[in-house]
């Protein structure tokens, strides 16, 4: 992507930290005021343009606990550009960091802030429709041990406003979202609801409990053979097959999403309560110490322990 002489507007462009459904993002610094920030940008010349609406959800939902702020939309020769609260890595990059293994600890205390994440979005009528790692962040400084929901790129309202009722189901759509974790329904087609999400959220759960999931690394000749498969194989896996070795609460959460009826509301508030009971019953404190933060402690003190090492021995002198 070429930039505008890496500087858009007022803001000094720095490294590229990923790209969301529609556009790329980036570090930035304000240049008069010294904040760091991230820029999302999106071509002015696209088809669909989407950042505009992204920012504007964004706005509407900007009360809510762990979603970004975001401060400024504007458009330049190039770019649409949203500016939005500088955040952490995401799930996926602690998720490598942890060797591709969470605790079921961590697991839990996740997946209590997902479901209030995704709980808190619907109550505004809209799906997110790409739940996945790479969509959960940590936050920064104070906020390092929230977890944040982002790119909304591919949300969109399951509420119809002019009759004010559920929409209603619909068939032979393209996949929204992404393949690995996307529900068994997405995947052939039907259109989504609150549902899908929660779906969605229980692979991203066992993706982090098992490691991987049974659909990964099929081999196919093209985009479609490779979603069939994954089709497949999800309607092949049974819950207890996919969540067996682990507690049962994850094969009821799993079970319990692939049975809700399209316009159902989930029990989001049992939901949290079997994961907070399963925290309880294994005696971990919700301490919001992770992993990763566990991970980095030792390796810091391995760093700090070996600088110690080198340090010259004092000279004594002997009179």
């Amino acid at each position: 992507m070429e930039l505008e002489a890496r500087s858009l507007g007022d803001y000094d462009l720095g490294r590229k930290m990923g790209a969301g459904s529609f556009g790329d993002i980036f570090k930035a610094t304000h240049l008069r005021s010294g904040l760091r920030v991230a820029l999302k940008l999106e071509r002015r010349d696209v088809t669909n343009p989407q950042l505009l609406f992204e920012y504007n959800l964004y706005k509407t939902l900007h009360l809510g606990v762990g979603i970004p702020q975001v401060y400024h939309y504007h458009t330049t020769n190039l770019y649409n550009v949203m500016v939005m609260e500088l955040l952490g890595s995401s799930l996926e990059e602690m998720f490598n960091l942890c060797q591709r293994r969470f605790s079921l600890k961590t697991v839990l205390m996740l997946a209590v802030q997902m479901m209030e994440r995704l709980e808190f979005l619907h109550s505004h009528r809209y799906l997110h429709r790409d739940i996945k790692p790479e969509n959960f962040v940590m936050g920064r400084g104070e906020t390092s041990h929230r977890l944040y929901l982002i790119d909304f790129g591919l949300a969109i309202k399951y509420w119809d406003m002019v009759e004010d009722e559920h929409v209603q189901p619909t068939s032979g759509t393209r996949l929204t979202g992404t393949a690995r974790y996307a529900s068994i329904n997405a995947l052939r087609g039907g259109g989504q609801s609150r549902r899908d999400d929660i779906e969605s959220m229980g692979y991203v759960l066992m993706y982090f409990l098992r490691g991987s999931l049974p659909w990964q690394g099929l081999v196919a000749t093209s985009k479609q053979q490779k979603y069939e498969k994954i089709t497949e194989m999800k309607l092949s896996t049974k819950a207890e097959d996919l969540c067996e070795g682990y507690p049962a609460q994850f094969y009821h959460f799993v079970a319990y999403s692939r049975d809700l009826a399209f316009d159902e509301e989930p029990y989001y508030a049992n939901i949290r309560y079997s994961f907070i009971k399963l925290m309880n019953e294994n005696k971990f404190i919700n301490d919001m110490i992770y992993d990763w933060d566990i991970l980095k402690k030792s390796i810091l003190e391995a760093v700090n322990l070996k600088e110690k090492d080198k340090e010259p021995e004092s000279k004594v002198e002997v009179e």
